[in-house]
């Protein structure tokens, strides 16, 4: 059972919220937050897997309660959608240094709402196809040449290989099908690479692989 937390100071979009993910089959709802303290508090009482949280909120907004969830040892296991109306470019980058494993707006279709949850819930990242691209595009307009990190020299070969693949957007399954191996040895590669640099989960693993040189924008194939 996935186990979900709705952050929102809007009562209407978290009942709405609610009553999508509870009708599903594999998803509960354990609890409502309508601010980023209570997001926060809560998440230590209840422990879910997956929070969906708003960035707009009193008290402490979105991205300042992803930063403590993700900061607490803790509540390691909690992976944080962030949820808002606009796409703004200056929330993509917050988000995602944060601590969030996602970014969706929230007019996104149910079906891919549900999706969201599932995906995220089995470790991967997820970013919708315009925010990837502003993501990789501000990295192009930062430096031309990155300093590759010396952190990379303890991974592995095919650890470098398989993080520069996600990197790329490819999904677990995906990167198996491009080595000819199975999906359980490439997750295992992109979760020893993220134990290695520190990675909070995937989302900060494609950071990190564009921050140290290891990828460079325009390196997709």
């Amino acid at each position: 059972m996935i186990r979900v937390l709705l952050a929102d100071d809007q009562a209407l979009v978290r009942a709405g919220f609610r009553a999508l993910l509870d009708a599903q089959a594999g998803i509960e709802v354990v609890g409502e937050a309508a601010d980023g303290r209570d997001a926060v508090d809560l998440s230590l009482g209840l422990q879910p897997d997956v929070v969906l949280m708003d960035i707009r909120m009193p008290t402490l907004d979105g991205i300042a309660a992803t930063r403590e969830i993700a900061a607490d040892p803790a509540l390691a296991g909690v992976r944080i959608v962030i949820l808002t109306t606009f796409e703004l470019d200056e929330y993509v980058f917050d988000a995602i240094r944060a601590g969030a494993a996602g970014f969706l707006v929230k007019d996104t279709k149910p079906g891919d709402l549900i999706e969201a949850v599932r995906v995220v819930a089995d470790g991967e990242a997820l970013l919708s196809p315009s925010v990837t691209r502003r993501l990789i595009g501000e990295f192009a307009a930062r430096a031309k040449e990155p300093p590759r990190s010396p952190a990379l020299e303890e991974l592995t070969d095919r650890e470098r290989e398989v993080m520069a693949l996600a990197a790329a957007g490819l999904s677990n399954k995906q990167i198996a099908e491009r080595l000819v191996v199975s999906s359980a040895t490439a997750k295992t590669h992109v979760s020893r690479a993220m134990i290695k640099l520190g990675a909070r989960d995937r989302a900060q693993l494609v950071v990190i692989a564009y921050e140290s040189g290891l990828v460079r924008p325009g390196w997709s194939e």
